[in-house]
């Protein structure tokens, strides 16, 4: 009865509620012989919802809708009055009591319409063939001192979630929750992402409610497949777990997805002793200074991109023990990131000739544009405005065009720079800040386009890949020698 209505935005409970807040004031307003039943039912209706709702933990969205009722309540049974006195009871002339009755009506409309600006996402059901599996690893490199503290016995660790093929769990399994791996993490994680977006934590409260559709620790999928796999690093300030909604996906269509977390500049890393790293990078306000660093923290997650797929070439051949061994294609890989990630896995496929194929998303170029890039690469990008930096567009032609693979610059009408995480299923639907796709259309887009590149770049599917992501938008294609 908690679980989020798709297009609702509301849980049953929540829809309930909200239906005997309305009652309760309507009830004011209907003919004497019908207002006692009414009002008794709505009251059966809200006072149990209430109590279930306030147990399992009350969203705030619901707090002006249970107000409201709260308010119209005496109005409404004031019947009850003129049967324990045998007088009838005081009514206010309608002109008096209908200022009333819409102020309650208004605080109770407030409640939908904040769940639907900030909702507990509710995450596509992947479309392919497989079930997905998470779990979450953490690996330390002996051999790189972590640059961000100065403690010189300090060695670099990464946090990385694996969303995987798996076998169809029962019917009942606890589907992985958004964020974390418990409610702890989860909404710790969650506080340093609004703290961050300079939001009040409250607002996105719902977020780490949330439950996604893999399970944890589900066993790998049947047949002995090997699957390719698309390494990923989020967002300046983002987590592992920032793009979800496609980690599912392409896990359903048969590939294994690792996502990073970034300490000190992911918002919040939560390691298994149980500390938490919070972010440390900020920008400075100076344009050349800020772009010294971004190079200096791209460079700290390439290494970190390498790193991890070291240990997933490990844990394939079974030096690390997991499910997944001899599971892994390491002979296929791509290496992807959203903003500040995506300009950390053009550099890590400049230093490392392991990674077949790159996807940015929507990630400035920073850092040194040489040696050129040796692999396919799919770079979408946002809607174009006066806004953009006007460095951002030549650095990434310069970069396609530079490669000795073939380029595809891919712009998307409509698409804001969250367009390309999970921001569209939780953040309000404000063109400017999630693009005018919308919750359903922006994660299909993401998906439909990357998944065709992959198929085409690590799999060799035949097909006409420019074709298809020409529908999508404004398409650019730079082959050697030839760019168009």
């Amino acid at each position: 009865m908690t679980e989020i209505i798709t297009g609702l935005y509301m849980s049953p409970l929540e829809f309930l509620a909200l239906l005997g807040a309305v009652a309760l004031v309507v009830a004011r307003w209907l003919p004497p012989a019908a207002r006692p039943g009414v009002t008794i039912a709505a009251g059966a209706v809200v006072v149990p919802s209430a109590v279930v709702l306030s147990v399992a933990g009350i969203r705030w969205q619901m707090l002006p809708v249970l107000a409201g009722a709260a308010v119209a309540s005496p109005f409404a049974f004031s019947f009850l009055l003129r049967r324990r006195t045998g007088r009838p009871a005081w009514r206010a002339r309608w002109w008096l009591a209908l200022p009333g009755s819409a102020a309650c009506a208004g605080l109770i409309a407030t409640g939908p319409v904040a769940a639907w600006a900030f909702p507990v996402p509710v995450f596509p059901e992947p479309s392919g063939r497989f079930a997905v599996g998470t779990r979450v690893v953490q690996w330390t490199d002996p051999h790189r001192p972590e640059s961000f503290t100065a403690d010189p016995h300090d060695r670099r660790t990464v946090v990385v979630q694996l969303w995987y093929p798996a076998q169809k769990s029962p019917a009942g399994a606890r589907r992985a929750q958004y964020l974390g791996r418990t409610e702890h993490e989860a909404r710790t994680v969650s506080d340093a992402l609004a703290r961050g977006a300079g939001l009040p934590g409250f607002l996105v409260g719902g977020v780490p409610r949330a439950r996604t559709h893999s399970v944890f620790d589900a066993p790998v999928a049947g047949g002995g497949e090997r699957f390719p796999i698309v390494l990923f690093s989020p967002g300046s300030g983002g987590v592992r777990t920032q793009n979800t909604a496609w980690a599912e996906e392409l896990a359903g269509h048969g590939y294994v997805v690792a996502a990073l977390d970034h300490p000190y500049d992911s918002a919040a890393v939560v390691l298994t002793d149980g500390r938490t790293i919070h972010a440390t990078t900020a920008s400075t306000g100076d344009r050349d200074k800020d772009a010294e660093l971004a190079a200096d923290w791209t460079a700290v997650r390439a290494a970190d991109l390498g790193f991890v797929l070291t240990r997933l070439d490990q844990l394939d051949r079974g030096e690390i023990t997991g499910p997944l061994t001899g599971r892994l294609d390491t002979g296929r890989v791509a290496v992807s990131g959203h903003s500040m990630g995506g300009a950390a896995a053009l550099q890590a496929a400049r230093q490392d000739r392991r990674f077949d194929a790159v996807i940015d998303l929507d990630g400035y170029p920073h850092g040194p544009a040489s040696p050129s890039l040796h692999q396919p690469t799919l770079a979408l990008t946002q809607a174009i405005t006066p806004a953009t930096d006007p460095r951002y567009m030549p650095r990434l032609t310069e970069a396609l065009k530079s490669s000795t693979a073939t380029g595809y610059r891919l712009t998307i009408p409509g698409a804001a720079h969250l367009t390309f995480m999970d921001g569209p299923l939780y953040l309000p639907p404000v063109p400017s800040i999630a693009g005018s796709l919308g919750r359903t259309e922006s994660p299909r887009v993401v998906a439909a386009t990357t998944l065709a590149f992959l198929d085409t770049t690590l799999r060799h599917k035949p097909g006409d890949l420019a074709g298809v992501l020409s529908t999508y938008g404004d398409l650019s294609v730079h082959r050697p020698g030839n760019s168009r």
